[in-house]
């Protein structure tokens, strides 16, 4: 299970509270992010938001996705093969939407590069935390903390992003969009009905 979304929209936080009801369900669960994830993806997630960092769209497509293969092998899919429920904080919406819809990559570029470091590994359900581009921006440099490269990109980079991702759930009914403008009780509520539904499946 994915939760993705752009910057502000409170992903880490309903990650969090994804966590904690299905820990208090007696569901073995693992939360991790992305980049990230492993010894190595951290080392390329701080190099890759480094403010200090120039590099092309390519680059940063590749860096993405070593970070992805190395988290895949030796967490992601581990766990999934213990029967441990895998909460990810991005996955490869964000590498089409970051990527292709923010950076101007297509999908003819991506498309096989994120299925050759995905390796058949795909989430059951993505949760989309959705609002607009004003609303979770104000939110994510509200924090009182210097942003990363991301956060420091323009308002028109993140409705690009926001646009490519609203596209895409519109094409997969694997992509449910919840509105996280609201109060975070409120997004919290729709996460945990989310959840819900998905145990009611595999029950």
């Amino acid at each position: 299970m994915t939760f993705e979304g752009i910057e502000g929209v409170g992903k880490s936080s309903q990650l969090e509270t994804a966590r904690a009801l299905l820990a208090g369900r007696g569901v073995p669960v693992l939360a991790t992010r992305e980049p990230g994830g492993t010894p190595l993806g951290e080392r390329l997630r701080a190099l890759v938001l480094s403010r200090d960092e120039t590099v092309s769209a390519a680059t940063e497509l590749l860096i993405m996705l070593a970070a992805r293969a190395e988290h895949v092998a030796r967490v992601i899919r581990p766990a999934l093969e213990r029967g441990v429920w895998v909460l990810c904080d991005r996955y490869s919406e964000a590498t089409f939407a970051y990527q292709g819809g923010g950076r101007g990559l297509t999908d003819r570029q991506i498309a096989p590069l994120v299925a050759f470091a995905e390796a058949g590994v795909r989430p059951d359900l993505t949760l989309l935390l959705d609002a607009p581009v004003p609303v979770a921006l104000a939110r994510a440099r509200g924090r009182g903390r210097a942003g990363d490269r991301f956060e420091a990109e323009t308002v028109a980079f993140f409705k690009r992003v926001r646009a490519r991702y609203l596209s895409r759930a519109r094409q997969r009914p694997r992509i449910r969009i919840i509105n996280a403008a609201r109060p975070v009780e409120r997004v919290a509520a729709d996460v945990a009905k989310a959840i819900d539904a998905l145990l009611g499946r595999r029950s």
